[in-house]
């Protein structure tokens, strides 16, 4: 795997997402809004670049989206993108991960718009990439694009979250480190790469995106950035556990929060690729445990919360 990456066309984000398109109501969606799970991927990812293709002309008159859910990653927001695209006044975009603030900046607003549905004073629609949360520059610019947006975040105990991405990673053929030498050589791996994203739009990381198993569970600067740009009433901040543990209150708190009526699903499935069997040495949590507990303390306070996740 290259260390690094520079491109100029739309990036699909290989091993993370599955792209599809929305179908009416009486079909679930898929992982991103669409009907067409039963597909193979190499299929359903074209069909879906042809559909934003076709739409470019119409793309002025597309809306914006309404709200964001900016990550974290293998922190739940497939459930939540799928519990959101239920809602009889929401409308998915065709694909659930766009990566637009992330990795496709260059192509464009017009671009962007493309995914979402046409305007409507009576539907809402969104996107859920989460990379948004831990990319340095996408904060900014979703600022710039839809500055009036709803931010979410779910975010799970960086312990166990940091586990779960590497067993993605090593179960698709990502990572070929155990989970202790990933995590000692993710300094090295990810050096000078925030630098870059920063400064150059065209610019892509591979380790930044994929090998991040500790530095994605530092949310409080990741939420410094948003609530930067953001004000603080639109941003709201879910744990992840409650959204496992308490799928119901959670979804009424998430459309509460962005003015939705009150809508209760038939059932709150728990969406989640299975990935190894492996198990965390306790060596390894008793690690990050102590790596996290500062980052955890800070991320209470920015929040006005006495305890997050607490540690041994």
């Amino acid at each position: 795997m290259d260390e690094a990456r520079i491109h100029a066309g739309p990036v699909p984000v290989t091993g993370l997402s599955v792209d599809g398109t929305h179908v009416p109501p009486t079909a679930k969606p898929d992982a991103n809004g669409a009907g067409s799970r039963g597909l193979p991927r190499s299929i359903r990812r074209p069909l879906t670049t042809a559909r934003v293709l076709v739409r470019r002309p119409t793309a002025r008159l597309r809306a914006e989206p309404d709200f964001l859910i900016v990550g974290a990653q293998r922190s739940g927001t497939t459930s939540l993108f799928r519990y959101l695209a239920e809602h009889p006044a929401v409308k998915p975009p065709v694909r659930k991960e766009i990566q637009y603030f992330s990795l496709n900046y260059a192509q464009g607003d017009g671009w962007y718009r493309t995914h979402f549905p046409f305007a409507s004073r009576t539907r809402h629609t969104f996107e859920a990439t989460p990379y948004y949360l831990f990319h340095p520059a996408a904060a900014e610019r979703a600022a710039r694009t839809v500055p009036n947006a709803k931010v979410i975040a779910l975010l799970r105990d960086p312990v166990t979250r940091a586990f779960s991405q590497w067993q993605h990673n090593a179960s698709r053929g990502l990572e070929h480190l155990g989970f202790e030498a990933a995590l000692d050589a993710e300094p090295e791996r990810l050096a000078g790469a925030e630098e870059r994203l920063c400064a150059d739009a065209t610019y892509s990381s591979d380790p930044h995106r994929l090998w991040s198993y500790t530095a994605r569970g530092e949310y409080a600067a990741q939420l410094e950035r948003w609530l930067t740009h953001y004000r603080r009433e639109q941003v709201l901040v879910l744990r992840s556990e409650d959204l496992y543990k308490k799928p119901r209150e959670t979804y009424e708190r998430t459309l509460g929060f962005l003015g939705l009526s009150s809508f209760d699903l038939a059932a709150y499935p728990r969406y989640t690729r299975r990935a190894s069997d492996a198990q965390m040495t306790d060596t390894a949590r008793a690690r990050l445990t102590a790596h996290f507990r500062p980052h955890n303390e800070r991320l209470a306070a920015l929040l006005g919360e006495h305890v997050w996740w607490a540690g041994p």
